[in-house]
């Protein structure tokens, strides 16, 4: 019944004459991470290289990066199962299946978009880490091995900030259906200013931040020992799996960027409507808003000089501080 009632004032009608279908725009949103997400990347990269004094790569060097990669051949590491070529390609699946549940294009909830809510969405990210990290443990590789079970102990860290996160901005909203959430943060500027959304929303930045690989820990992008960690998951895999593994990683940092844009600070520059226009000019609207944060990402990974890997737990107790913080303001503070 709840469910019902927030669909109800989300959704506008969109099945007039001149529309696209729910499940084409649905499509689209899919479409959209999936196309965007090595641009976001390649961009972030290079300007990231240009506050280096480097060249840099270009901007559509993950594009060619992929098409080199899925033209080459699948080297399995001797021993490995099935699970080894199955990790990418559920991690792959996983990161597919998000973008059906979070406002991408439009500000209206679509016909999957209430299959699952934000914890959903969560989970199945969730999923998608924890199949490259098995595929790294079965891979037998010392080095995938480290990165993976580093993975594993600092994402133990990240989920229960998340859920701070999530049930703050739940009790503010009265819903944790991303769609409902987002029209609430539009329909009052109170709500978004408020005391415990920012530091929901701080908190969440700075989740993000972590689980994008943007600490100032060594290097995200190298293969140091001392400070990789989703490179090292990948070290053991080559060809079409590499190419599943590279993609998928950054559709995951697209969807977080897209959650943390249109959820919790931004919900602006999406469809109102399902006329083809507005849901084209919604693309574009997100992927400068998505750039931006990821140049924001990269101004604050190159402001600082590089951290010991254990300090990324201090990091994430500080997120996960303000979280609590947040849901002590709401119930003690009264800053509803």
């Amino acid at each position: 019944m709840a469910s019902t009632q927030l669909r109800t004032c989300v959704e506008t009608d969109v099945t007039r004459h001149g529309e696209l279908s729910p499940f084409a725009i649905q499509a689209l949103q899919v479409l959209t991470i999936l196309v965007f997400a090595p641009l976001v990347s390649g961009v972030t990269s290079h300007v990231e290289a240009r506050l280096q004094g480097r060249r840099g790569p270009r901007i559509l060097q993950p594009y060619y990066d992929l098409r080199k990669l899925f033209a080459k051949e699948n080297l399995l590491p001797e021993e490995a199962s099935f699970v080894f070529l199955a990790g990418p390609i559920v991690a792959f699946a996983s990161y597919l299946t998000v973008p059906m549940l979070i406002p991408v294009l439009t500000t209206f909830g679509l016909p999957l978009g209430y299959m699952g809510d934000i914890l959903g969405g969560g989970l199945i990210l969730a999923l998608g880490g924890f199949a490259v990290a098995l595929a790294a443990t079965e891979s037998r590789g010392p080095y995938a091995q480290i990165g993976a079970s580093r993975a594993m102990t600092f994402g133990a860290l990240i989920e229960p900030t998340v859920l701070f996160v999530v049930f703050a901005v739940a009790v503010i909203t009265a819903t944790d259906l991303p769609y409902a959430m987002a029209a609430t943060i539009r329909s009052s500027t109170a709500e978004l200013v408020s005391p415990a959304h920012v530091l929901a929303g701080v908190a969440f930045f700075l989740v993000v931040l972590a689980d994008t690989g943007r600490i100032p820990v060594e290097t995200h992008s190298g293969t140091l020992e001392f400070g990789m960690i989703d490179e090292g998951r990948a070290l053991e895999h080559s060809g079409p799996a590499l190419a599943l593994v590279t993609w998928g990683s950054a559709m995951k940092q697209l969807i977080l960027y897209t959650i943390l844009i249109d959820v919790f600070v931004a919900p602006w520059g999406l469809a109102g409507s399902a006329a083809p226009g507005a849901v084209l000019l919604a693309i574009p609207a997100l992927v400068a808003k998505a750039i931006g944060v990821g140049v924001l990402f990269a101004l604050i990974d190159n402001s600082f000089s590089k951290l010991r890997l254990f300090k990324i737990t201090e990091f994430i107790a500080g997120a996960f501080s303000l979280a609590v913080l947040a849901v002590f303001i709401l119930y003690i503070g009264g800053s509803r």
